[in-house]
């Protein structure tokens, strides 16, 4: 699978998750852009672990600033998995 294809799958979960009307990016933040609570971020986060069957470690959580940094997550956890 390819960065960009992994990447869009990554905005297609996010979306089904927080509704299409955001505009999503690369460098969209997560937080701040996304307007997500700790809650909402746990759904996306579990949402994109099933859909990609993978697990992201607690520890990279606080890394995890953009869209961008979760697509080079998600390819990083494929690639030892």
């Amino acid at each position: 699978m390819q960065q960009d294809e992994i990447h869009q799958q990554v905005v297609a979960a996010i979306q089904s998750v927080i509704g299409p009307e955001h505009r999503i990016t690369a460098e969209t933040n997560i937080l701040r852009d996304l307007s997500l609570d700790s809650v909402a971020v746990m759904d996306v986060i579990l949402h994109i672990e099933t859909q990609f069957d993978t697990m992201i470690p607690m520890n990279q959580f606080a890394e995890i600033q953009t869209v961008g940094d979760l697509t080079q997550v998600i390819i990083a956890s494929k690639k030892i998995a």
